[in-house]
């Protein structure tokens, strides 16, 4: 009906409620963990299909047409830009999944929650995937709605209730503006289809009544992208949320949900207003304050915290501002825009893999000791060896250290940022990726170079189904540290393939 992909996840996700009744009345529930995970295997293995069929595609581009195009132009297309995200969407999930067979098995619904899970997913791939703003706007509520579910999924617990309305509101506030903004494309250009938009703005010449609306469009469309981006100082849900939901869904959204909001900038800024005749230089500057401003507030805030997860929480803050000041580059246009863009895409891939380590690492120490408190949690690293092991990986590889994978994309966005000749949001930058290694550090002190405290005796480490995806994720970090090409070669054409306007709006 949509692609083979999003089909897969959708079929999953349709099926395990009723794999989840028949193995919880044979008691064997673990089961329906196995099942949602073969689902995420089996939709990456389709998304490789899907990029060796884009690779022999003209322009680079698959499009696949909706019944309702006559009426709407909706379609479904996929580029080098899709393919990437999706990946990275697919695999993140596949290791909250994983996770989750242990972490979830004492949890009542937990079939929904797998299949909420693959729901979520399958919206995430489906905005990747969209040619029109009424194809993105439906999958874009389908990975809304069912995230605010996962999040109050505890919902015999005040704090994901609370958590999850506050969530709830913010989003929505979001994409109501999402929504008037598509109003007025509609209304300026009689289209909701990206291409024939693009080419609207395109030919639009300096009309300065155009011009105001489309000032307009960007400021509400970064706003409610935003939101879901959590930049400062839209960011406010985000710590509340991610702390409060079961831990493989704070990998998700930390990982992947709040790169969706990434992507939808991404395709939308580059793919249809990147033609208009606007003034690029005060876009390029007020966007990098916002990513200055947060950067620096979510790492200072993340200086402050006691809670393991409301520090990673504001660290993934930070690091979005790290990946918007990359997309600010990127709005130079040229040769130096899209090597802003290639590192800024290059950082989500190695942002997902870091924070999602991170956050199962946290996952795991929780589900065994069932505090996320670090005074209570001190020299837990000496009880829990592999886990210790892991998680310095994760904090080494985030704080920018080589040769893991963080010190490569944050390196190149300084570079890209230097190249573009903005050295003061440059500056900015090299100070928060301090502050960030030293609250990193204060982590590591506290968790595994400190002498164990009291009543931690009896814990165990984490079971091995907890490990692997720790583990892979781990290897990944270490693996795109020490040969990162391949990786810098796939950031570079999904980054050509948001820059590349012509072949886009070509491909109708």
């Amino acid at each position: 009906m949509f692609t083979p992909v999003i089909d897969c996840l959708i079929l999953f996700a349709l099926i395990s409620p009723l794999i989840g009744t028949v193995a919880r009345g044979k008691g064997i529930g673990k089961v329906l963990g196995v099942f949602s995970s073969v689902g995420f295997l089996a939709s990456l293995y389709l998304l490789y299909d899907l990029y060796k069929d884009l690779r022999l595609a003209k322009n680079g581009i698959l499009v696949y047409w909706s019944p309702l195009t006559p009426l709407s132009g909706s379609c479904l297309k996929v580029d080098m830009l899709s393919i990437y995200v999706s990946a990275i969407f697919i695999l993140v999930g596949l290791m909250a999944s994983i996770f989750s067979i242990r972490y979830m098995e004492h949890d009542t619904g937990h079939s929904l929650y797998y299949s909420l899970l693959l729901a979520m997913v399958a919206g995430m791939v489906g905005v990747t995937f969209s040619g029109d703003f009424f194809t993105l706007f439906l999958f874009w509520e389908l990975m809304c709605l069912t995230s605010y579910v996962l999040v109050a999924f505890r919902k015999e617990f005040w704090e994901p209730v609370e958590a999850g309305f506050k969530y709830l509101i913010m989003s929505s506030a979001g994409s109501a503006l999402i929504l008037f903004s598509i109003a007025l494309l509609y209304g300026m250009t009689g289209s909701v289809n990206l291409s024939l938009i693009a080419r609207v703005f395109a030919q639009s010449g300096a009309d300065s009544s155009i011009k105001v609306w489309t000032y307009l469009i960007f400021g509400l469309l970064l706003t409610g992208f935003g939101i879901k981006a959590s930049i400062v100082p839209l960011h406010t849900w985000l710590p509340d949320a991610h702390p409060a939901a079961p831990t493989p869904i704070s990998a998700m959204l930390s990982g992947v949900v709040i790169k969706t909001g990434v992507f939808a900038m991404i395709r939308i800024f580059f793919t249809i207003l990147h033609p208009a005749p606007l003034d690029w230089g005060i876009i390029v500057t007020i966007s990098a304050i916002f990513a200055a401003l947060t950067m620096t507030v979510g790492n200072v805030m993340a200086l402050l915290q006691n809670d393991i997860k409301r520090l990673l929480a504001f660290s993934s803050i930070a690091q979005i501002g790290y990946i918007l000041l990359a997309i600010s580059v990127g709005f130079v246009g040229g040769i130096y825009g899209l090597y802003g863009l290639t590192s800024g895409l290059l950082h989500v891939l190695n942002h997902a893999i870091m924070k999602a380590l991170l956050f199962l690492t946290a996952g795991a120490i929780i589900h065994a000791t069932g505090t996320r408190s670090l005074t209570e949690l001190t020299g837990i690293g000496h009880r829990m060896h592999a886990t210790a092991v892991i998680l310095t990986v994760g904090a080494l590889a985030i704080s920018g250290i080589p040769p893991f994978n963080g010190f490569i994309s944050e390196l190149a966005i300084l570079l890209a940022t230097i190249n573009a000749g903005l050295m003061i949001f440059a500056v900015i930058m090299l100070a928060n990726i301090l502050i960030g290694f030293s609250y990193y550090l204060r982590l590591l002190y506290i968790l595994v170079w400190q002498a164990p405290k009291e009543g931690l005796e009896n814990v165990k480490e984490a079971p091995l189904s907890m490990l692997l995806p720790m583990g892979i994720l781990a290897f990944l970090c270490i693996l795109i540290g020490v040969w990162p090409h391949p990786f810098i070669y796939l950031a570079s054409k999904a980054a050509e393939a948001a820059m590349n306007t012509v072949a886009y709006v070509s491909a109708i």
